[in-house]
């Protein structure tokens, strides 16, 4: 009989050892590395940090000792973080709704333009995304000018034609509910963009011969925008409406730079009440558990969007 014929040798690139790995394998691991090294260092480590500031009774100074969930029932028992919840619940609802219809709209309009070819669509395009290139800190500082009672244009516009008598009539950020307008104003004025560039997008890619099909089946403008439009947009609608959720709960500049949570914490926001708590009166644990209450009910909301999204994407 001949030799035993050798077995094939496996192809380059394969395992060879439990604990070795392929050249393809190994390079992908090292343009990896970078990326996950600085997550971890500037992502991971302090959040680590935070969850444990969160649940300790630590002060500036001192880390103090671990609680549990002792902070995060100290809060709940606070009027001033009742009234803060209250406040974030009706700010990212009101502003997300209205980011959501006007951005959805600003989006048609520049959907129109582009589709007609008009001259100077690009350049509408390109300048309807300033309110979210400008720094937020700069632009509410123009929005802070814009609603002082003694200089406000707002109000010297109301004056001129005829909704109120006197310029200091309107106390934009003295009371209470036109604080909280206020803010939301100023909120969705900047998230805008953000809707209407991601929107438009969605909208280019929906194929022309789908709205001219129904058309001719007899289907009107509205009809055409909710049966065919809407579930297209569906994906989008739900990536932008969770990143936009996110934002808005955790918004900072706006208020702080505004009204600092007044008058009389009519404006507070988690991350304002944060802010105040931890660093100003230096109870650091308390501050960490006010950022980071929301942060399972985000991961909640997250997830779901998330299947929702996996769902339409395989349908």
């Amino acid at each position: 009989m001949g030799p035993t014929p050798k077995a094939p040798t496996p192809a380059t690139g394969r395992r060879t050892g439990p604990f070795r790995l392929s050249p393809e394998a190994a390079t992908a691991y090292t343009f990896v590395a970078p990326a996950v090294t600085l997550l971890a260092v500037l992502v991971g480590y302090p959040f680590l940090l935070a969850l444990y500031l969160a649940t300790s009774d630590a002060v500036i100074g001192d880390l103090g000792r671990f609680v549990g969930l002792g902070q995060f029932i100290r809060l709940l028992r606070q009027e001033i973080f009742q009234q803060t919840l209250k406040n974030t619940a009706i700010y990212a609802t009101a502003a997300v709704i209205a980011k959501v219809v006007l951005g959805m709209l600003l989006a048609l309009v520049l959907a129109g333009l582009g589709r007609h070819r008009l001259p100077g669509s690009r350049l509408i395009r390109a300048a309807i995304l300033l309110p979210w290139i400008v720094p937020t800190a700069l632009s509410t500082v123009g929005w802070k000018w814009m609603f002082e009672p003694q200089f406000s244009v707002i109000n010297w516009v109301l004056v001129k034609l005829g909704a109120i008598n006197y310029i200091s009539d309107l106390q934009w950020l003295g009371e209470a509910g036109l604080a909280r307008t206020s803010v939301i104003i100023v909120n969705v004025w900047r998230g805008i963009p953000f809707f209407a560039v991601n929107l438009l997008a969605g909208l280019l890619s929906v194929p022309d011969d789908i709205y001219e099909a129904a058309e001719t089946d007899g289907a009107n403008s509205f009809t055409r925008f909710w049966l065919i439009t809407v579930p297209l947009l569906r994906p989008v609608l739900a990536t932008v409406i969770l990143f936009s959720l996110i934002m808005t709960i955790s918004d900072f500049n706006i208020v702080y730079v505004l009204t600092r949570g007044g008058p009389l914490n009519s404006t507070h926001l988690l991350a304002t009440l944060a802010h105040q708590t931890g660093l100003i009166t230096g109870e650091i644990g308390r501050g960490a558990a006010t950022s980071l209450f929301m942060l399972p009910f985000l991961m909640i909301i997250v997830f779901y969007q998330m299947r929702l999204m996996r769902r339409k994407w395989e349908w």
